[in-house]
């Protein structure tokens, strides 16, 4: 029995993908060099190119090759159409909210910052997000003329530097947390600036994903360690975050504080004096100043217990202490009755932000695609 073949409407949509992701990539392309990035014949091409433009998602910009008089064909150049949308990334953390607006090819339109108070109140972070938002929405329509007046973002990635319940999307407080006193709900404040969904994870998820993006792994653990501590916990090339959204939350895990006592480890610094006045916060600069050997010996009992847990392959280590003491915490676990490598994180600049941001690229490509 031979296999059934693929119907012609299956492959004029996985000639349309084609067609698409080239336009991503290169912006404007001309059905002669749609035809050669994409493998497909230039009739074939042109099918797309006419299919597309019919659907409202690709446009002839009027732009011309220079063709003529022995140079071939003017061929016309084509582009996703001005109003495919674009996507919302967004993050709060203790250092305010940031929001972006990204379109299908990948470049930011528009940034805005709203600071935050300290402590985080779940009433003015809320505020924040909302006014970052509609800034950053009313700087792109601005900027792009080609969006209508009432165009808003087809989707929005969040990264939170909190627990995330992964089934509503809204922050938890845990004990001990050091940035938000109470729980917001990103879903709700965005869901009348953005038509479609909104997705929040934890920032320190997100920062893995960066990591994935840089280095492709599939078992790793991401050890955060700055004013809050985190992990996000990759297996099997997913990010592991458990019934309720809350894997990964190791400030609570018994590890051996000064004096070989065993505690939790957040502790560890309250006892050591590391703390921010009046604030669970781990003070950085004090941290780095002092450098306490205690300190490397309670992480290492932390790295001991993920290698036990879920056999990474790799340990890697950001946030603001945790990369300075790298060598330290790797001299450390290289002691364990289990030693695992450890690195330092390889995106250093904004990494939980990177990791949201390419999502939400993702995720806009991927509904336009599908449209």
């Amino acid at each position: 029995m031979e296999p059934a073949k693929p119907s012609q409407e299956l492959l004029r949509s996985i000639t349309d993908e084609h067609v698409l992701r080239a336009l991503f990539r290169h912006r404007l392309l001309t059905r002669a060099e749609l035809s050669t990035e994409t493998g497909i014949s230039k009739p074939t091409a042109g099918e797309s190119v006419r299919r597309l433009t019919e659907a409202g998602l690709v446009v002839d910009t009027g732009q011309r090759t220079p063709g003529g008089r022995g140079r071939g064909r003017v061929g016309s150049y084509y582009a996703l159409a001005p109003d495919v949308g674009t996507a919302l990334a967004v993050s709060i953390a203790p250092e305010g909210v940031v929001a972006e607006c990204v379109d299908a090819y990948g470049s930011v339109l528009a940034r805005a910052d709203e600071p935050i108070g300290r402590p985080a109140r779940p009433e003015d972070v809320s505020a924040a997000l909302a006014l970052a938002v509609d800034t950053v929405t009313a700087l792109t329509l601005a900027v792009d003329v080609g969006l209508k007046l009432e165009a808003r973002p087809r989707i929005a990635v969040v990264s939170a530097a909190d627990p995330v319940d992964r089934h509503s999307g809204r922050l938890l407080q845990l004990p001990d947390a050091p940035f938000l006193l109470g729980e917001i709900d990103p879903v709700t404040v965005l869901a009348r600036r953005v038509d479609g969904p909104v997705i929040v994870d934890n920032d320190v998820n997100w920062a893995a994903e960066a990591e994935r993006a840089v280095t492709p792994l599939d078992d790793f653990a991401y050890v955060y360690l700055d004013e809050g501590l985190g992990c996000a916990i990759v297996s099997d090339g997913e990010v592991r975050r458990g019934h309720r959204g809350l894997a990964g939350e190791v400030a609570h895990l018994i590890t051996t504080g000064p004096e070989g006592r065993a505690m939790p480890l957040i502790e560890v610094f309250g006892a050591l004096g590391l703390r921010r006045p009046h604030s669970t916060a781990i003070d950085v600069g004090l941290l780095l100043e002092r450098r306490p050997p205690e300190v490397v010996t309670a992480v290492g009992g932390l790295i001991a217990a993920l290698t036990t847990l879920i056999d990474p392959e790799l340990v890697i280590v950001g946030g603001r202490w945790g990369t300075p003491l790298i060598d330290d915490l790797a001299a450390e676990t290289a002691r364990l009755a289990r030693p695992v490598p450890v690195r330092a994180a390889a995106v250093e600049d904004e990494p939980s932000f990177a990791g949201a941001r390419a999502d939400a690229l993702f995720r806009l490509r991927e509904l336009i695609v599908g449209r």
